[in-house]
């Protein structure tokens, strides 16, 4: 395949990276605050730039002429779970990602937040967002994607704003649902059973859904337990202790009745990581960043749209000189 380049900023534990990387892109840079999430991203990609600083202190101008500017800028600003101040928010990133898109001036622009950017609360703040691109010369679209629809075990609805340079745009089309996601059950057969759990099969049979959504928590709140108490009530109905993630599975001296608890490697799973990405630090610093982090598998189909958008418009581009001489 032919090489596309990316700037990521907000890259996190590298969910984005990972399926952006699938999609055919290559990593020109990796920005990330979070020392731990900038170790795991050095850890499974050597070869990798990643830089550890501020996206305020980030100069894109080092990286102008991108294909692909992308990013998950935090979502405190606009989660329900929050106090929703939007711009008002000392970590609202979209005027930094906007400024990066001017220093670069990619052929295509990719930034993930919570659906709750999508109310009719941040209407006014989307517009002054999508003019600003317009200004710079994009096209823009917003779409709300469930990470189920992509074949992620857990609902995990994403807001994704694409902006693209109009002859790419032309060409784009939002990924179609992919195919039926496995329950949790299913999912997480082998890991849960692992250790020879004599309620393996029972408890498969009632963890028939797929999962809430993971939520990860920041620097200030959230611990390695898997959500406030509605969340932690879901994950009951499917059959798991959401107060705390667990060292290891059940064993078989486990009870059939046991009310087994999640570990890094099954919340891994269920967020649509491979089983041979690691994670840095102990347990809090780890599952934050698991339960934070982009879905792979959603970033790669809207990757692999976009590159397929920028290819179609290299090949329409080349005809038209071809016929023009």
């Amino acid at each position: 395949m032919q090489a596309f380049t990316c700037v990521e900023i907000c890259a996190g534990a590298g969910g984005q990276s990972l399926g952006l990387e699938k999609a055919g892109f290559g990593h020109s840079v990796a920005v990330e605050y979070d020392a731990y999430a900038c170790e795991t991203l050095r850890m499974n990609r050597p070869d990798w730039d990643v830089r550890e600083v501020d996206v305020h202190d980030f100069d894109g101008a080092e990286f102008a002429g991108a294909d692909l500017f992308a990013g998950g800028v935090p979502c405190p600003p606009f989660s329900i779970a929050g106090k929703q101040l939007g711009a008002d928010d000392e970590r609202d990133l979209f005027p930094q990602a906007l400024r990066l898109v001017e220093e670069i001036a990619p052929r295509a622009v990719m930034l993930e937040n919570v659906k709750g950017l999508a109310t009719a609360r941040f209407k006014d703040y989307r517009k002054q967002i999508t003019d600003r691109l317009e200004d710079l010369g994009y096209q823009c679209d917003w779409q709300v994607l469930n990470s189920s629809e992509m074949g992620v075990p857990q609902l995990r609805p994403r807001f994704i704003l694409v902006a693209l340079r109009p002859e790419v745009y032309a060409h784009f089309q939002w990924p179609n649902a992919q195919k039926t996601p496995p329950t949790v059950g299913e999912t997480l057969r082998d890991l849960m059973g692992a250790h020879g759990w004599p309620g393996l099969d029972e408890w498969v049979a009632r963890a028939d859904a797929i999962a809430p959504t993971l939520v990860g928590g920041s620097r200030k709140h959230g611990g390695p337990d898997l959500g406030p108490t509605r969340a932690r009530e879901a994950w009951l109905r499917l059959g798991v202790d959401g107060r705390s993630i667990a060292a290891v599975a059940p064993s078989s001296s486990d009870p059939v009745q046991h009310i087994p608890k999640l570990t890094l490697e099954m919340v891994a799973r269920l967020q649509g990581f491979p089983g041979d990405w690691a994670f840095s630090g102990r347990k809090t610093a780890a599952y934050r960043q698991i339960g934070n982090a982009f879905p792979p598998p959603v970033a790669e189909a809207i990757g692999r749209q976009i590159r397929t958008a920028i290819e179609r418009a290299q090949r329409e581009q080349r005809a038209m000189i071809r016929s023009a001489s």
